[in-house]
């Protein structure tokens, strides 16, 4: 056989080994990226730039693991899809040492996100912090493949900012890679109707303001949820940027109403297509509607299909983004 038919031969057998299985058991680890000693910045010279362009400096979060003197250190870089594991992880300073004092910011004093790289699973968790500041949480994965762990604070230190720290988490399986969702300004979860309007703009602050109702009566008694009456997160596709998007009002403020709308502001760093994931709180349960938004265009208004949710045991809802 010619050299160059070997070489093709192999890489079809390597590509279908990967399509089929994601990081195999014992045979072989998952391919996941070194991490950093805790006291070590990955950028140090504070120059590096991500696949859209733009310096550290001025980067939306979660595209580093280290930033401003501070780490973020995942003791487990790997679980097992469909199986219950235990996240734990620990963020420490420029010396290494963990961090144990935090500002609490919309209730918590540490939002933790996990998301697939092809941002069809969303989990947005509540760890808890240990004495020695390892910080650890339940997780259930369903699928194998590639994620991003975001952690997103504030250290209650002189002058510190808040923070959005990443770091990669393989789950090992059967892989089966996904599209991304196609665009749409609607999104249906476990009976309830969620509806964007707005546009978001690269390079500007723009409004995102999310309806929702069921059976096609508005909900004006959304429960306050972490400080407001919805939490929304948005991520790049590719990279997986982690935007800041803050909302308008607060509960118990005078003005702000209890649904059926709820706004935020939100600033796209570029152009390209986001997956936006709001968390609300209705009947003493916390659902989350995905939507698929091209940044700069109207999104259209035809709904995405609703999926089959499960309970978990904290009473929160999983439609295959959730809890």
């Amino acid at each position: 056989m010619k050299t160059g038919l070997r070489i093709t031969a192999f890489a079809a057998a390597l590509a279908g080994a990967f399509g089929t299985a994601y990081g195999v058991g014992q045979t072989f680890d998952p391919v996941v990226a070194e991490r950093p000693r805790a006291h070590e910045d990955r950028y140090p010279s504070g120059a590096a730039e991500s696949e859209h362009g733009g310096s550290a400096a001025h980067a939306p979060g979660g595209l580093q693991i280290s930033e401003g003197g501070y780490t973020l250190d995942l003791d487990t870089p790997t679980v097992t899809a469909g199986e219950r594991a235990e996240l734990r992880f620990t963020v420490r300073d420029a010396d290494g040492r963990a961090v144990d004092e935090y500002r609490r910011e919309h209730d918590k004093e540490l939002h933790l996100i996990v998301a697939s790289r092809d941002l069809v699973t969303y989990r947005h968790l509540h760890p808890e912090r240990a004495p020695d500041g390892t910080w650890s949480t339940p997780v259930d994965l369903p699928r194998a493949g590639g994620y991003r762990v975001f952690a997103d604070f504030t250290p209650d230190r002189p002058g510190a900012e808040n923070l959005t720290l990443g770091a990669d988490l393989a789950a090992s399986g059967p892989y089966s890679p996904r599209d991304l969702p196609r665009p749409s300004a609607t999104a249906r979860v476990d009976g309830y109707d969620v509806k964007l309007t707005g546009t978001l703009t690269p390079g500007r602050a723009s409004e995102l303001r999310l309806t929702v109702s069921r059976d096609g009566e508005p909900v004006t008694d959304l429960q306050p949820y972490l400080g407001a009456y919805g939490h929304l997160v948005a991520l790049r596709a590719g990279d997986l940027a982690y935007l800041h998007v803050h909302p308008e009002g607060e509960p118990g403020d005078g003005t702000t109403r209890p649904g059926p709308h709820v706004s935020f502001s939100a600033t796209a760093p570029s152009g390209g297509s986001y997956r936006l994931f709001l968390d609300f709180k209705h009947d003493g349960v916390v659902r989350t509607a995905a939507f698929t938004v091209e940044a700069g265009k109207v999104t259209p208004e035809e709904p995405t299909s609703p999926s089959p949710g499960r309970r978990e045991p904290s009473g929160h809802t999983d439609d295959g983004h959730g809890h």
